[in-house]
């Protein structure tokens, strides 16, 4: 159902049963998939396919980069299947520098105000409180939630299913299972509870806090995992936060002593 006081560009691709509510606007190289519903006062004006039973709020704004080095070159969103996207969120597509595309998972929540900048990954079931702003090029793993307020510099990574405390400000990379906290974010210890909810094996989750006292006993964080027991190395949890760290990064590990 497409409400009679939407703009829709005739390029667009609209599934027969997705509904575009009062006085959205959606350009030519939009793509809208089955059962996604965007509700009222919504523009879309870049080059997006969004997937399936999407929920976009209104007064959503998916547009281009906010970037001085974006020169009107075509770049691209993708957005996954079922993300609830409330009111006011800004999304923007990639820029050429960045690889030229934004990429959006699925089942994520976006609340009010946030903010997903040009060339983000953002992984699936992540959640963003309100008013958090991501920079450009961040990159979000799986099911990381960040609390209200809290705001992410550019070219930052957090690792799956990372917690980011409210009004927290982030300009280290975050490991994957990590709580970060902070004025400026430094590590609080592992996400327990998150693990335990998830099910993962409670033996796999003691190796894990055995780990992370070696990993970071001192400063040099390479040098402590050189050092681990190699038991550790076979811990899939234990394994995931040693690629995490040792990866290309553009930004310092965040750490105890941050």
């Amino acid at each position: 159902m497409i409400h009679k006081t939407a703009i829709i560009d005739s390029k667009a691709k609209i599934a027969s049963n997705a509904e575009i509510g009062p006085y959205c606007i959606i350009g030519p190289n939009v793509e809208i998939g089955e059962k996604t519903i965007i509700k009222s006062h919504v523009n879309i004006s870049v080059s997006a396919k969004i997937g399936k039973g999407n929920k976009i709020y209104p007064f959503v704004s998916i547009n281009e980069p906010q970037d001085l080095k974006y020169n009107g070159e075509p770049t691209n969103l993708v957005i996954g299947d079922n993300n609830k996207i409330r009111e006011y969120v800004t999304i923007n597509s990639g820029t050429a520098g960045g690889g030229g595309k934004t990429v959006i998972g699925d089942n994520c929540l976006f609340m009010i105000s946030s903010h997903i900048a040009h060339d983000c990954q953002v992984g699936n079931n992540v959640i963003i409180a309100n008013n958090v702003p991501l920079g450009g090029h961040v990159i979000l793993e799986d099911n990381v939630i960040i609390g209200g307020n809290s705001a992410v510099q550019q070219f930052t990574r957090i690792g799956k299913m990372a917690m980011i405390g409210g009004m927290t400000g982030v300009l280290h990379d975050v490991i994957p299972y990590g709580l970060s906290t902070g004025n400026r974010n430094s590590l609080q210890g592992l996400n327990l509870i998150g693990l335990r909810r998830a099910k993962f094996d409670n033996k796999d989750i003691l190796g894990l806090s055995e780990a992370y006292k070696e990993i970071f006993v001192t400063k040099n964080i390479i040098e402590n995992i050189s050092k681990l027991n190699s038991s550790f190395k076979d811990n899939p949890l234990v394994k995931n936060v040693i690629d995490f760290i040792t990866k290309d990064k553009k930004r310092s590990i965040c750490t105890p002593f941050s």
